[in-house]
């Protein structure tokens, strides 16, 4: 996706994603990926099965994982950061604009 960063390892081995500063989401290995959302889609998102809660903080519907435990995780896991990299460009603009 133009205009995304991607760099790690983080301080709990975390491999980021951003745009213009902007966490889309992180990857704990090739088992899990994290997320945060907006509340609204976060529950949206829980309630379709798409994501579950984040285990820093399992109440939070602004926090998110996924297990990752076969291809159509992968490919959902790119969707959800597409999703976030969708709703960060829509509000902020695109790439050559964050730029």
């Amino acid at each position: 996706m133009p205009g995304v960063e991607a760099g790690g390892p983080g301080e709990r081995g975390e491999f980021a994603f951003k745009f213009g500063g902007e966490e889309l989401g992180h990857l704990h290995g090739d088992h899990v990926a994290h997320f945060g959302f907006p509340r609204e889609l976060g529950a949206q998102l829980r309630e379709q099965g798409r994501v579950g809660p984040h285990p820093v903080n399992r109440h939070s519907t602004k926090m998110a994982a996924r297990r990752i435990e076969g291809e159509a995780d992968v490919l959902e896991v790119i969707e959800l950061m597409r999703l976030n990299y969708n709703r960060v460009t829509a509000r902020d603009g695109s790439p050559a604009e964050a730029a």
